[in-house]
């Protein structure tokens, strides 16, 4: 792949994703190579308020505004793209050839860096080794080491001896010692595998590629087959007796995978105003509920065909426990439902007060098979795959005759999701009664609200035990530690706190107490055909 000071994750996913579209691909290499050729210098440049100082050798590289760069080994062939908003700093030891760093970004302590790509606000150092590789909006990327990667944004690596190499990432986070094999040395290096947004890997876990792992999906251990858990969203996967064992569903409920959903945008550190990345941070959206509903249908399927002698399944190179099969339908159907009511009620919120329910109406008048689609998870940009296609046609065809161009109609892309997403939900909400979309009356509306509080209430009270679970007795071990009993739940409580004092509890339990009176406050208002 190209890289250049205007390499976004979507045009990287594309380029990547789409080689099987020879002439798309042909078309955007030129588009990038006709910008290029306006930004070719055969000198050097330091902008404006730059600090350099104790630094090694720096040659053919240029460097944006008011960036700091401090002890540096080695700047070999890039671009620093610094500027007043978010300066770039480099700091001590480091060591880069041939890279591009965008604005906001943070390299130092003895990183390595040779053929890279740092989008906005990345963050490397404590010696971390890249090569061949991208690396996107809000990455952290500390001690280990990185190679032939594609880490979309928010993807974090903190520990050392963690290797990622030939592997797709985004919203991702390594545990320590994660470690991957794209080599059976056969024909080289040539597998790649792809862990889905909301991925994680526990420590010292392995994963053989070529694999795929679902969204949100928690991964321990090691596992020796190929494998593709991507239908199968918000699930444990561990190895026991060399086989993979997968829980589908088990990842909804946890504190982990709440907190995720609330701290991504709060840690957007982009201060640039042009922002390249285009990310939607929805945990629950038509990418992740579509295969949930897939996946639902599919467990009862085997529930039903699967002998009650048999202890387990089979699916996609995955071992499930025939006793969760069921279990985990119903957990996919309680997330359906908050899916679906989230976007009901947050769309007939907007509404003002005099808003007439007849006017309400018309946005419940969606597209014909709006439900079939498929959607795509474009490295943290969500798009219907309808959309994506006419878009790629458009390329194709020689419509885009221009990078700033391509970047317009990018961004359309991103602006259409949260309509686009109403109206999958719409569809969705209709088909599970039988209905066209029109047919959702206001009786069925005040139902669906209702459905919303209810299965949002039991998910907040399952992630509430879950995070009960961090002040039970086994958390206590090691306080207190020369004292009695009672001195050792005084000590976790001064360390700790209490269960009813955290901040996430309390949190969640004022989300729940929200819930009710929205709930209350919107079926009132449907019934009486205004909304308020």
């Amino acid at each position: 792949i190209r890289i250049f000071d205007r390499l976004s994750a979507q045009l990287a996913y594309i380029m990547i994703f789409y080689r099987h579209r020879p002439e798309l691909i042909r078309r955007l290499e030129s588009l990038i190579d006709q910008y290029v050729q306006t930004k070719r210098s055969s000198r050097g440049m330091v902008g404006k308020n730059c600090r350099i100082r104790h630094c090694g050798v720096i040659q053919n590289v240029t460097i944006g505004d008011s960036a700091e760069i401090s002890g540096t080994l080695l700047l070999d062939n890039g671009a620093i793209l610094s500027c007043t908003e978010a300066p770039v700093h480099i700091g001590a030891g480091v060591i880069a050839k041939r890279f591009i760093i965008q604005s906001g970004s943070s390299v130092k302590d003895g990183a390595q860096v040779n053929a890279c790509f740092l989008g906005q606000s990345v963050q490397m150092g404590k010696q971390y080794s890249a090569e061949n590789s991208l690396f996107f909006a809000n990455s952290e990327l500390f001690h280990g080491e990185g190679c032939s990667v594609f880490a979309g944004p928010y993807t974090v690596t903190h520990h050392k001896a963690t290797l990622l190499i030939a592997g797709y990432y985004s919203f991702y986070n390594a545990g320590s010692g994660t470690n991957q094999s794209n080599h059976m040395y056969k024909l080289g290096p040539v597998h790649q595998g792809i862990l889905e947004r909301g991925a994680k890997t526990g420590s010292f876990s392995y994963l053989l590629w070529p694999t795929r792992v679902g969204a949100f999906t928690n991964v321990i251990g090691k596992h020796y087959v190929n494998f593709d858990a991507s239908d199968l969203p918000f699930s444990f996967i561990n190895e026991e007796n060399g086989v993979s064992v997968i829980v589908p569903a088990m990842n909804l409920f946890t504190v982990g995978t709440k907190r995720d959903g609330l701290k991504w945008p709060a840690r957007d550190g982009r201060k640039d105003s042009d922002k390249l990345d285009m990310i939607n941070f929805a945990v629950l959206s038509p990418y992740t509920v579509g295969r949930m509903v897939r996946a639902a249908q599919k467990l009862r399927e085997l529930a039903e065909q699967t002998p009650q002698k048999q202890e387990s399944v089979s699916w996609n190179g995955l071992s499930i426990n025939r006793l969760m099969l069921r279990t985990s339908a119903k957990y996919y159907e309680l997330a359906i439902q908050i899916f679906i009511g989230d976007m009901i009620v947050g769309h007939l919120e907007r509404f003002p007060d005099t808003v007439l329910w007849e006017d309400i109406a018309k946005d419940f008048e969606v597209p014909v098979d709006c439900l079939q689609e498929k959607w795509i998870d474009a490295a943290g940009m969500l798009v219907s795959s309808s959309r994506m296609e006419m878009f790629i046609r458009a390329m194709e065809a020689g419509a885009v005759n221009d990078l700033s161009e391509f970047e317009r109609l990018l961004r359309e892309l991103y602006s259409a999701h949260d309509r686009d997403a109403l109206h999958w939900a719409i569809s969705l909400a209709a088909a599970r009664r039988q209905l066209k979309p029109s047919g959702l009356t206001r009786e069925v509306l005040a139902e669906l609200i209702t459905e919303w509080k209810t299965s949002r209430l039991k998910l907040n009270n399952m992630i509430l035990q879950d995070a009960g679970k961090e002040f039970s007795p086994s958390s206590m071990i090691g306080y207190g530690m020369d004292g009695s009993e009672a001195e050792k739940q005084a000590d976790f409580a001064a360390v700790r706190g209490s269960f009813d004092s955290n901040s996430f509890v309390k949190g969640l339990k004022e989300e729940s107490e929200a819930v009710e009176k929205r709930a209350a406050r919107l079926i009132e208002r449907v019934k009486e055909g205004v909304k308020r």
